[in-house]
């Protein structure tokens, strides 16, 4: 069995992910069932297969045990963890529909950069021979500031050293990008996490960062040092932005060596996506949603040349 671990911070849209993806999927012949795993999600756009609902919500935990919503939800995934006969048995009925699984995670980024539970409750389903690949969603509204990107991007190395899962990167809500102020440089600048000098710099020219110098400067090496951190731009809407992420995903769990009958269908829509490089699609992204007069971009693409 194949599947998505959805997971990323609040409002970086994996619920509308999941929603589109349900919906995307299906068209290419392959057979999607959603798994909600969030206790405090009582709105759902997507029809749920297997709602964590039916054993534990958030509400009745901060109601009986006078938790906050940070504590409830981890005392909810750490309740999951404690019942996973439960939830072997209901994944068992989608396992022998054969489906293909979206796992919905809750929005706490607590979970899945130091708490064990999710990364438990993970290594489980691997034993149960669950293919999985974590997608990590970041809302590329971030790349706007140069500071808070670099803290997304500690947070997805994070990510990705605790979940111990194939991992796929995604900056989601692209078609929104220009409500929050022009890039400071290239869209693939963000997305391959090329240089990040040129963030520090900019960085450092604000007063009140100054002191924090040394700080960032080992931040940002820190980062470059393990070299793991790249994304997949994205915007729900798109077919072919769902696309490409959906490619990224099968290569990191293995499905594309799969023996899934609708393996034809996925083929012919390679060929045709693919004749176009990704980063004429980066580009193209970058154009509609840039201030390509900008100086800086200017410098960046000259070292990148001389590079």
């Amino acid at each position: 069995m194949f599947g998505q671990v959805v997971i990323g911070p609040p409002g970086s849209g994996k619920t509308t992910y999941c929603h589109g993806m349900s919906q995307f999927l299906p068209a290419l012949g392959r057979d999607v069932a959603v798994v909600n795993l969030d206790p405090a999600n009582d709105m759902l756009p997507y029809k749920c297969d297997l709602d964590i609902s039916t054993l534990i919500t958030l509400e009745d935990v901060m109601t009986s045990l006078k938790l906050g919503p940070n504590g409830g939800l981890i005392y909810c995934m750490e309740f999951l963890e404690k019942n996973m006969d439960w939830f072997q048995s209901e994944l068992q009925k989608l396992r022998e529909k054969k489906k293909y699984l979206l796992f919905d995670f809750p929005g706490q980024v607590e979970l899945y950069t130091h708490h064990n539970c999710v990364r438990n409750i993970l290594r489980q389903l691997q034993k149960w021979d669950y293919r999985l690949a974590a997608v990590h969603l970041v809302d590329s509204h971030y790349c706007s500031d140069p500071g808070k990107f670099i803290s997304v991007l500690l947070t997805s190395l994070s990510t990705m050293l605790q979940m111990e899962l194939p991992h796929v990167n995604v900056l989601s809500k692209c078609d929104l990008i220009e409500k929050f102020g022009k890039l400071q440089f290239n869209l693939d600048f963000y997305t391959e996490v090329l240089d990040l000098n040129y963030l520090l710099d900019n960085i450092q020219d604000e007063p009140h960062l100054k002191k924090y110098k040394k700080l960032n400067a080992a931040l940002v090496e820190l980062v470059q040092d393990y070299s793991l951190v790249s994304f997949v731009p994205c915007y729900v809407q798109d077919k072919e932005s769902m696309y490409r992420v959906m490619k990224q995903v099968d290569k990191a769990n293995g499905y594309l060596f799969g023996d899934v009958e609708e393996r034809n269908m996925t083929s012919l829509m390679s060929c045709a996506v693919e004749s176009e490089f990704e980063y004429e699609k980066i580009k193209d992204v970058r154009e509609k949603y840039m201030d390509t007069d900008s100086q800086v971009i200017s410098d960046v693409s000259d070292s990148e040349d001389m590079a």
